[in-house]
């Protein structure tokens, strides 16, 4: 297969994240942002959750710590070297899953929520898994990709949208969504998986295997909404209304009004996190490192969101911040 220019291959996908109180965002780092509101006032609830802090792990990764509990969304950590960001991009790059950096990171995880099996979202899930023995949901490519890996399938969990998960204090509401398109209108690595595979070996034995979207609730906190990649299948929003939206760069112009029919699909949120921003080749340090051009793409993709949304405050992650309300 010919190589791909990193325009025309996978920074089309994405994720975001942030914290929202009854008074607005309390982070120990963000970039300045036009003000908004303030926010209602939580209902009230007869269940009540511990502290709750979002940690943004680069790409479309999130760590998420609810009381005792801790949801992984996409946690992509070994970062590895495939030429995307540098040229030519290696289709062939072995998988490479870095233990050295996962394991200080993750010292334990019970759920983690996988928005679609592209080796920058899934690749290191198994291992987690395995390390932590959390419970794992995605699509059905997740699961049998799971299986390929040893994963136990009382681990595993196939999911298509629509489902509303009760955890005690919070649920997870799973969307169906839809993954970027590069220049060429297609995606990368398109394909599900619909029994166990061979071991995967190359990022391409990894599909996109179609693609989710997660709604987090927190009991007497914040709902957020998790992205993947940068389109949306905007009839699968109603009702949704988070606070707080990840929402990953688009770096493509193919997919049309991606920016206006997701905000308006989530009925303008309090907070827009922009992800899927930064360069997930580099190691896991800030600032983050960000490509001039995917720079440029940051600072218009901010300029959209307050001019379509005036009300909502835009919060630019760094790596393994705690955001707090």
């Amino acid at each position: 297969m010919p190589n791909l220019d990193r325009r025309r291959f996978l920074r089309d996908a994405a994720a975001t994240t942030a914290l929202v109180s009854a008074g607005g965002l309390a982070a120990t780092s963000a970039t300045p942002a036009q003000a908004a509101p303030p926010a209602a006032a939580p209902a009230p609830t007869t269940r009540r959750s511990g502290a709750v802090s979002f940690r943004w792990w680069g790409t479309a990764g999130w760590r998420v710590d609810i009381g005792n509990r801790t949801v992984l969304v996409d946690p992509y950590l070994s970062r590895i070297d495939t030429g995307l960001f540098t040229g030519p991009f290696n289709q062939a790059a072995k998988l490479t899953v870095r233990a050295d950096v996962i394991d200080p990171r993750v010292d334990r995880a019970t759920t983690v929520l996988v928005t679609h099996t592209h080796w920058d979202h899934f690749m290191d899930v198994p291992y987690i898994a395995g390390r932590t023995g959390a419970r794992v949901f995605g699509t059905l490519t997740a699961y049998h990709l799971g299986l390929a890996y040893g994963v136990p399938s009382g681990q595993l969990n196939a999911v298509r949208g629509g489902e509303v998960l009760d955890f005690g204090d919070h649920t997870i509401e799973v969307v169906g969504s839809l993954h970027s398109r590069n220049a060429s209108y297609s995606v990368a690595f398109p394909g599900v998986r619909v029994s166990p595979p061979p071991l995967p070996a190359t990022i391409a034995d990894l599909p996109e295997g179609d693609t989710l979207g997660y709604l987090l609730r927190v009991d007497g906190g914040p709902s957020v909404y998790f992205t993947g990649a940068s389109d949306v299948a905007e009839r699968n929003l109603t009702g949704l209304a988070p606070d707080v939206a990840m929402v990953a760069m688009q770096s493509a112009t193919t997919t049309g009004d991606y920016l206006p029919r997701l905000l308006a699909g989530l009925g303008y949120p309090k907070v827009v996190v922009p992800v899927h921003y930064d360069n997930f080749e580099t190691p896991l340090q800030n600032p983050p490192v960000v490509a001039p051009a995917d720079r440029t793409r940051l600072n218009e993709m901010i300029a959209a969101i307050r001019r379509i949304s005036p009300r909502s405050r835009v919060l630019v992650p760094e790596y393994e911040t705690a955001y707090r309300f």
